[in-house]
């Protein structure tokens, strides 16, 4: 095995489940010789993660819902006996599920401030609160999609705050990079987990595939091994960066041209 990240601590926030892109880059880090920490967000996820991070032999589970400080600042306090952190991987978003079957010019302000909170500011949270931990530099990874440049049918008010998480990744990129700490996000194509069916139509942008270069959807293992090299020494020259991890998707125009 290579173990591309023996020797170091990895946190990981958003593992919900078997079926999120968080826990296949768990997974794949794990299988790279990292130490796990991860995070839930509240008591009903508790059990869900626990279990998980047992089958993943996690040094530690901790709970953190990213918009409130106060568990925060009690992640990092928690955080310390780890450190230094070397890898962080920020796999969260949500948006009522009204705004995102709803045309986007309906959005009401506390769902555009809401979607905004969660899926680009809390980049910002982790980021100020986990880097003075980082002392031997590292990298902070997001998770990103298509919808943030470009118009996708029922992502709506998620494709906004996907924006704005990548312009914050950038400025992040600049402010960390002195401290040798790396930011980017993975732009991974359509894939099925437990958000990503909150998305109406969900289905037709898996079709989408069909015209995709590679002709197929994206495999959450793919994304996993890009967020391997991102973590690691291999990486290293990497920053503030969008890798497109979606069979290609991304360079196709109009689908009535293939």
């Amino acid at each position: 095995m290579s173990h591309l990240l023996a020797g170091k601590t990895a946190l990981v926030l958003g593992v919900a489940n078997k079926w999120s892109i968080a826990y296949f880059i768990a997974r794949a880090f794990v299988r790279e010789g990292a130490s796990l920490v991860l995070t839930y967000q509240g008591e009903r996820q508790r059990a869900t993660v626990e279990e998980l991070g047992a089958e993943l032999t996690a040094a530690s589970i901790l709970n953190c819902d990213v918009t409130k400080q106060e568990e925060l600042d009690a992640l990092i306090s928690a955080l310390k006996q780890h450190a230094p952190v070397h890898a962080v991987v920020h796999s969260i978003a949500f948006a009522n599920r009204d705004d995102l079957s709803r045309p986007f010019v309906e959005t009401g302000r506390d769902g555009y401030l809401l979607a905004q909170e969660v899926s680009a500011y809390s980049l910002v949270a982790v980021a100020r609160a986990v880097s003075p931990l980082m002392t031997a530099g590292g990298s902070i990874t997001t998770l990103t999609y298509l919808g943030s440049t470009r118009v996708v049918q029922n992502y709506n008010v998620m494709g906004v705050a996907k924006a704005a998480l990548e312009a914050s990744m950038r400025y992040l990129a600049s402010d960390l990079g002195p401290a040798n700490i790396r930011v980017n996000a993975i732009s991974a194509g359509p894939i099925k987990t437990a958000s990503a069916r909150a998305v109406k139509d969900f289905s037709k942008m898996l079709e989408a595939a069909n015209i995709a270069p590679l002709r197929r959807n994206t495999d959450p293992a793919e994304v996993a091994d890009t967020a391997v090299f991102l973590a690691s020494d291999l990486g290293r020259g990497v920053t503030g960066n969008v890798l497109f991890v979606d069979a290609g998707f991304q360079v196709i125009g109009l689908a009535s041209a293939n």
